[in-house]
C-alpha cells in the first residue's frame, strides 16, 4: 500500500485487511465549494449490451466540507479529499485494495495543471493499477443526468455557476465558472451579492427601498444595515454568501421589485452560458433544431418553488434552441462520476 500522508486516516485498513480484502469497488467524488461528496459502488456486469442499474447501488456515502482549493488552498483541499475518501471506504468496509478506479470530479480544477497535480497525488495513495480520473465537477454533474456518458450540456447553479457541454467526437466548451470575483452572475454567490449590495443601496438612498432589508437584517439578526459591513468582510467565505439565496427568492414571491429583478437577471445569466455552449459546439446542430439534453444541477435550479429559476431558464434557453431536454438527475454527481469511470473501465474490459 502507498504512503500515508496523514497519519491516521488510513488506520482502520489494518483490521480490515486483517478479515480478508471484499469486492471490487469504484470511488466517486464530487468536490464543490459548499461541501464533498465521495460514494462506493461495486463494480457490475462489463457485457457489450449492460448498461448501469437505475439507480446504480452505492455501498457507502461520506461528506465533507468544501474542497475547490481556489477557496480554501490546496493543502486544506487535500486534506479534505483524502479524509472523504478513507471515510467512504471505511463505511463500506472496504480497503483501497479493493479499488479498481477512482474519479474526482472537483470545482476548482479548470486547467491541464489542476489534474495532474491531482492525479499525482492520487497516484501517491492508491495502488499502482488502480485507474484514477480527475475533472472539474461538471463533468460528474453531466454524467449524473446522462449515467456516465458525456454528451450535451450541463447547467450547475449552486455556490458558484458553470456550463459545461460535450460532443460524442471528444469536443468540449465551458462558459461562465470563473469565481466570483471575475463575475459567476447567476450562481448562489451572485444573487445575494447582488441582494446585499441592493439593500446597502436603499440604505444609502442610491436605490429603491426593498423588503430585502428587513428579511436578510432579520435572518442574520442584525439590527441596521450598515452592520452588514462588518457580518460580510468578517467572513467573505461563497457559501456563507450564497446562503441568504432563499431569502432572496421568498421576497420576489411576495412581491419585492428588486428581488424579482435580481432573479430576472440571474436567469439571463444562466441562460446566457448555457446558449453560449451551444451555440460553439453547436450542440442542437447548425440551425438550432436538433434535440440534446440539458442537465441541470445545483440549488438555485431546485424545482421546488413559486419563483422557480430552472423553470425559467428552461424557457429562456428554448426560445432560441427548442428541442432542449432538461434533465433533472435521479441521482447524485458522485454517482454520476462513479459512473464515468465504470463506463472507463467497460471499454478497457
Amino acid at each position: 500500500m502507498k504512503r500515508e500522508r496523514n497519519s491516521g486516516i488510513w488506520d482502520f485498513e489494518l483490521g480490515i485487511q486483517a478479515e480478508g480484502e471484499g469486492q471490487d469497488l469504484i470511488l466517486g467524488l464530487d468536490g464543490g465549494t459548499t461541501s464533498t461528496v465521495c460514494i462506493c459502488m461495486p463494480i457490475f456486469d462489463f457485457d457489450d449490451d449492460c448498461v448501469p442499474p437505475d439507480p446504480p447501488p452505492v455501498l457507502a456515502r461520506a461528506i465533507a466540507g468544501c474542497s475547490n482549493h481556489n477557496s480554501v488552498g490546496e493543502t486544506a483541499a487535500k486534506d479534505t479529499l483524502e479524509h472523504v475518501m478513507a471515510d467512504a471506504l471505511s463505511k463500506s468496509g472496504s480497503t483501497r485494495s479493493s479499488v479498481r478506479a477512482v474519479c474526482l470530479a472537483v470545482s476548482g480544477v479548470n486547467h491541464p495543471s489542476d489534474q495532474e497535480r491531482i492525479l499525482s497525488w492520487l497516484r501517491e495513495i492508491f495502488p499502482d493499477d488502480v485507474k484514477c480520473f480527475v475533472h472539474n465537477d461538471a463533468v460528474a454533474a453531466m454524467a449524473s443526468g446522462t449515467m456516465g456518458k458525456l454528451h450535451g450540456c450541463v447547467l450547475i447553479a449552486g455556490t458558484g455557476t458553470i456550463a459545461y457541454g460535450y460532443t460524442e467526437d471528444g469536443r468540449e466548451a465551458r462558459a461562465s465558472g470563473a469565481g466570483p470575483v471575475l463575475g459567476d452572475w447567476g450562481s448562489g454567490y451572485g444573487i445575494a451579492a447582488m441582494a446585499l449590495t441592493s439593500v446597502i443601496r436603499a440604505y444609502d438612498g442610491r436605490g429603491p427601498q426593498t423588503l430585502l432589508t428587513s428579511r436578510i437584517l432579520h435572518q442574520l439578526e442584525l439590527s441596521s444595515p450598515d452592520e452588514l459591513i462588518g457580518w460580510t468582510y468578517a467572513d467573505p467565505s461563497w457559501a456563507r454568501i450564497a446562503a441568504l439565496v432563499p431569502i432572496v427568492v421568498s421576497c420576489a414571491e411576495a412581491g419585492d421589485e428588486v428581488a424579482n429583478s435580481i432573479l430576472l437577471d440571474a436567469v439571463q445569466e444562466l441562460a446566457s452560458s448555457v446558449k453560449a455552449v451551444v451555440c460553439r459546439l453547436k450542440l442542437c446542430g447548425e440551425d438550432g433544431k436538433e434535440s440534446c439534453p440539458l442537465v441541470m444541477v445545483g440549488g438555485v435550479l431546485e424545482a421546488n418553488r413559486k419563483w422557480d429559476i430552472g423553470k425559467e431558464v428552461i424557457s429562456c434557453v428554448s426560445k432560441e434552441f427548442p428541442k432542449m431536454v432538461p434533465i433533472r438527475p435521479k441521482v447524485e454527481p458522485a454517482v454520476g462520476a462513479a459512473l464515468l469511470a465504470w463506463n472507463f473501465l467497460k471499454k478497457q474490459s
